[in-house]
């Protein structure tokens, strides 16, 4: 029995790579349940493994106390000096060995089921410790199975994660044993054991494939800044070099794309921009927008804004699909972008002239002063601060306050005029919307009228030729008569 607990433990120790004093005290806390069984729960038992001989020596711990109150684990001071040690102080702990042996199967079968706890938990703190440091790093695993729409994938042997629908790229499909790449995105301790939840649609993945494919980047020379995606359609990456002999975009597209498209190939298909990192943000602004050519920016600073004008050919290019390039360079530059043709820019731009324009006793450079000063019309200018259009016309206080006022004015009879045309451009839409429904009924009248009467004509011709058929009928049948008779 004893060679078997050290046997047992050695050969656990080294087939699990788990260190002997775990297992030792899974077999200490095994032994002291089972003499907790037979000899009583309330018993304060130690229990402790001797690995000279390999058993487990088992002891009853008394405690020395002036008055006892629990027999079962106290004794009197007076009893401890005079049949136990003569040295006994109150609060020393007195041990008494007890006999392991009537604790048989019962003993052996607790040590046996805590060691497999014990296994099962420190491997499982191994596995958590060991993939909650791979958090945001790449694995690779193969699809074990389908649960509800999430992929079970297993990392290793008796290593398994989670793909949830959720962190799936639209549209991508698997198949069993099919090998997958995901990042890992958290690892959670649960009562079940560690969970693994992988992504494909985190900015990480992108992120941490150009890692594995351009040195460039493994090594620290060239930085990835910034990704944003939308998964399965298009992403955009800003890169900048280190060192000013490497171009960073050259360096994560590679020879021929070669590299690029092995992160294309690796997303099935995702397009992916790369875009060279500025401090200037304007500039960067320009070449996120990219492949459209942007022709001017006007900054809002207050609103963290920009309004960002293209050519009209190239504002479809600048806008993507579904709003898609725009959507991305706002993400990726952190400004709130709005992109408008040339045309329609130079339509607000007269519009807002001429709004400021009519404030009274603002002239036209003072009112292209604020123009350019980002003052867009009347109303925006009337509820500005007194003490910011002074500064912006270099004028008094109290003259940008009349300002203020008349801007008021002239707000709102802009308002009611731009209200008049709403008005009369809806009656106008309504008049000829009820001009081409009359169109369409008098028409529809006259294609019916035209059926009725090809209808009429062609029923009088087929009645006269049924009618010259029966005269020519009867013609031929009185000779016939005149021959019989």
């Amino acid at each position: 029995m004893e060679f078997d607990i050290k046997r047992a433990i050695d050969q656990i120790s080294k087939e699990k790579g788990i260190d002997r004093a775990l297992i030792i005290e899974a077999v200490e806390e095994a032994m002291e349940s089972a003499a907790h069984k037979t000899y009583g729960a309330d018993l304060n038992i130690d229990a402790s493994y001797n690995p000279e001989s390999g058993s487990v020596d088992m002891y009853r711990v008394h405690t020395v106390v002036e008055e006892v109150s629990d027999p079962d684990n106290e004794i009197s001071l007076e009893y401890a000096r005079s049949d136990v040690d003569p040295e006994a102080e109150v609060g020393d702990e007195l041990m008494e060995e007890i006999d392991s042996a009537p604790l048989g199967r019962i003993a052996a079968q607790a040590a046996k089921q805590n060691i497999v706890q014990k296994v099962r938990d420190y491997e499982r703190s191994i596995i958590y410790g060991e993939f909650k440091e791979q958090e945001g790093s790449v694995v690779s695993g193969v699809v074990l199975r389908f649960e509800r729409r999430n992929l079970v994938v297993q990392l290793r042997p008796n290593v398994e994660a989670i793909l949830p629908e959720r962190e799936q790229i639209p549209r991508e499909r698997y198949r069993q044993q099919e090998r997958v790449r995901a990042v890992i995105k958290e690892v959670n301790d649960t009562l079940r054991g560690t969970q693994i939840v992988l992504s494909r649609t985190a900015p990480e993945l992108v992120a941490k494939l150009f890692e594995q494919e351009v040195p460039e980047v493994y090594e620290g020379i060239v930085e990835i800044k910034d990704v944003v995606r939308e998964p399965g359609g298009r992403a955009k990456i800003s890169v900048v070099s280190k060192d000013s002999d490497v171009d960073p975009v050259g360096a994560c597209v590679g020879m021929r794309g070669n590299r690029v498209q092995a992160v294309v190939q690796e997303l099935r298909g995702e397009r992916i921009d790369i875009v060279p990192w500025t401090p200037d943000e304007t500039e960067f602004v320009c070449r996120a927008l990219s492949p459209a050519k942007v022709s001017r920016i006007v900054i809002d600073e207050d609103a963290h804004a920009m309004e960002v004008v293209v050519p009209d050919a190239e504002l479809a290019l600048a806008i993507g699909r579904k709003g898609q390039n725009i959507r991305l360079a706002a993400r990726l530059s952190g400004w709130k972008l709005d992109v408008l043709g040339d045309a329609d820019y130079e339509r607000r731009l007269r519009e807002s002239r001429l709004s400021l324009q009519g404030v009274d006793g603002l002239g036209e450079l003072q009112a292209e002063i604020l123009l350019a000063d980002g003052y867009k019309s009347a109303a925006e200018l009337s509820t500005s601060s007194a003490a910011d259009v002074a500064a912006a016309l270099s004028v008094e206080e109290d003259a940008a306050e009349g300002f203020l006022a008349s801007a008021a004015i002239a707000a709102e009879e802009q308002r009611r005029t731009s209200m008049v045309r709403r008005v009369a451009a809806a009656i106008s839409d309504a008049l000829e919307a009820a001009n081409d429904a009359e169109k369409a009924r008098l028409a529809e009248e006259e294609r019916v009228a035209a059926e009725e009467s090809a209808e009429g004509e062609s029923a009088g011709s087929e009645s006269a030729g049924s009618a010259a058929a029966a005269k020519e009928k009867a013609s031929d049948d009185e000779p016939a008569k005149g021959e019989a008779s």
